[in-house]
């Protein structure tokens, strides 16, 4: 952690905000920065980019690619010492996304029935399942269900494992996950067993790695990662998929559509579904 805390602002017209978020994800010494990017006042179309560093270099990284980007106000306040984000995060409220039902320990007692009720916390992980792209997977992944079933899913970037787990939970029996972050693949199987899911989370690099190469060929993949990585992978995401396979891809910025079906239409995919929240895209390919 950074020796004195602080919250990276910028507020814009939604371009340079776009433009400066797409900076900081090709930034490989950002490759971990948490951020969130949303339109903060729709009438007055004003976009706002909020950063949580972790260390003085990351901060002192996104605020210079967002002072270098035109039109953007940028500020930077000091904070408490605290874990803002899992504070940030405990006050969220619980997430729908179809069926699904996303929540953290503050929410225990609104737990509704008859829904997919998913308990993840607030972490060392990404993916508490309240961005943008994890809703937008949760949205495609609940479409799929009502004329598909999967029984064999892998998630590629797996983060909590929110995204196997609700796999897990609606009936493939066999979802598992991989990270290149090795806290994340722990609390993943931590999350599996607090939501009683048959999931398996693997720290690897790559699909390669045997324990997810031998399930191998899925029905569906998920990769909820970013835009760069999404590209890299797009041959072994391919060949990981069986015929008429699903891919759900998330992480990216609707700028950067473009450039990830560069990578996969290429390769036999084609379009089913894309899926908006606020600048993000979930993008739900079928594999010829």
């Amino acid at each position: 952690m950074s020796e004195s805390a602080v919250q990276v602002i910028a507020r814009g017209d939604r371009a340079p905000a776009e433009a400066a978020a797409a900076a900081i994800d090709a930034d490989p010494m950002l490759e971990n920065a948490t951020y969130s990017i949303l339109e903060e006042d729709e009438d007055k179309q004003v976009w706002r980019i909020d950063a949580f560093p972790t260390t003085d270099e990351e901060a002192e990284g996104i605020a210079a690619i967002l002072r270098a980007t035109p039109g953007l106000e940028v500020i930077v306040e000091k904070l408490a010492d605290a874990d803002w984000l899992a504070m940030s995060l405990s006050g969220l409220p619980p997430v729908e996304a179809g069926r699904f039902f996303v929540y953290g320990a503050h929410d225990q007692g609104k737990i509704p029935e008859g829904r997919v009720n998913l308990k993840i916390d607030a972490g060392a992980a990404f993916g508490t399942g309240h961005h943008g792209t994890t809703v937008g997977c949760l949205e495609a992944f609940d479409n799929l269900l009502a004329t598909e079933t999967f029984e064999k899913v892998l998630d590629v970037g797996c983060g909590t494992g929110v995204l196997a787990i609700a796999a897990a939970k609606t009936g493939s029996p066999i979802a598992v996950g991989t990270d290149i972050d090795e806290p994340s693949a722990r609390i993943a199987n931590e999350n599996a067993q607090i939501n009683d899911a048959r999931c398996e989370f693997y720290f690897a690099d790559g699909l390669s790695d045997a324990r997810i190469a031998r399930h191998a060929p899925y029905d569906l993949v998920f990769a909820n990662i970013l835009a760069a990585p999404l590209v890299f992978l797009a041959p072994e995401i391919g060949a990981a998929l069986k015929s008429g396979g699903v891919a759900i891809l998330s992480g990216l910025l609707r700028t950067q559509e473009e450039r990830v079906l560069e990578a996969y239409l290429p390769l036999g995919f084609t379009v089913e579904q894309t899926i908006h929240h606020d600048a993000w895209t979930a993008l739900q390919l079928r594999k010829s």
